[in-house]
């Protein structure tokens, strides 16, 4: 790999008439994300130009916003993401609760860091002026990255923690949703696939089938996404991903973050998991959802 040599090709992708899209998408695609954080500052002190600036200027709509994504530090992108959904028209709560509930503790005391840096206020402050209610108080749970993430699991505990949601939904007329919020956002994973368990016992039925009955709108949206990401992380993003697309219009937005930030952690995995659900690849899903330059670069950070 040769920063100096890539970035040379990248500005020969853009210079003159018109722009050579699919050198483009060649150079970066085949790069991780720390290698296209070197072509960038190369580029800028042998060209001296800045990258993402000639980016911007030669592509365009969502094309342009994947292959801005990709130039971006996984961290900021996350931190983009998040200021994204709180400051635009409208809130979009699906984003908050994706990248809260499916990030590590490391990662989100990170986005918490540079987020702060970036916009002079801090991640927490930024939801309780855009949320409210209960889902404000998740959200602010999550965002504290505070999950225990050990690996033991206290039986008696696990089965004291399942007679406690059953008490606080299924059993009692109304939900005692912090109840909820304290054991599935503090609580390890394994504890909780143990809870989960015990659950399924004690009610007859799955925890998320509680929830989805004793809930609804964003609160429950949250939850659900907690208890997904702890089951299994890969077949929540390919269900992000399939309804995205399904339907009627494409949930750019979601289709493009999705895409882009876990290309690098477990893409394969999230193939794996679309194929097993819904009985198509998520590479023939794509080709039939999109188009052009953005289908392209889309089919090469899915691979296969």
């Amino acid at each position: 790999f040769s920063a100096e040599q890539e970035a040379h090709a990248l500005r020969k992708a853009m210079k003159g008439l018109g722009t050579d899209e699919d050198a483009i998408i060649e150079i970066l695609t085949k790069l991780n994300v720390s290698q296209r954080q070197q072509v960038l500052i190369t580029y800028k002190s042998s060209i001296g130009r800045d990258l993402i600036d000639d980016l911007k200027s030669e592509l365009s709509g969502n094309f342009e916003r994947v292959i801005i994504g990709m130039m971006t530090p996984t961290t900021m992108y996350d931190v983009h993401e998040l200021r994204r959904a709180m400051k635009g028209a409208g809130t979009d709560e699906g984003c908050l609760i994706e990248i809260l509930a499916s990030r590590t503790n490391e990662e989100i005391r990170r986005i918490n860091e540079n987020y702060k840096c970036q916009y002079g206020c801090t991640l927490e402050e930024d939801i309780v002026s855009d949320t409210s209610s209960l889902f404000r108080r998740v959200l602010v749970s999550l965002a504290t990255g505070n999950r225990d993430e050990g690996t033991y699991v206290d039986d008696a505990l696990a089965q004291q923690d399942a007679q406690c949601l059953y008490e606080a939904g299924e059993k009692k007329w109304g939900t005692d949703e912090v109840q909820f919020m304290a054991i599935l956002c503090t609580r390890n994973r394994y504890h909780l696939l143990r809870v989960f368990d015990a659950y399924r016992g004690i009610a007859n039925k799955d925890i998320t089938d509680s929830i989805k009955s004793e809930m609804s709108g964003d609160l429950e949206d949250a939850l659900l996404a907690v208890v997904k990401c702890v089951r299994n992380k890969p077949a929540y993003f390919a269900e992000r991903l399939y309804k995205s697309m399904k339907g009627l219009g494409t949930d750019d937005n979601t289709l493009i973050r999705v895409m882009v930030s876990r290309s690098e952690i477990d893409m394969l995995d999230i193939r794996r998991e679309f194929l097993t659900m819904y009985g198509k690849s998520l590479h023939s899903f794509i080709k039939g959802d999109c188009s052009g330059d953005y289908r392209k670069v889309l089919l090469r950070l899915c691979g296969g």
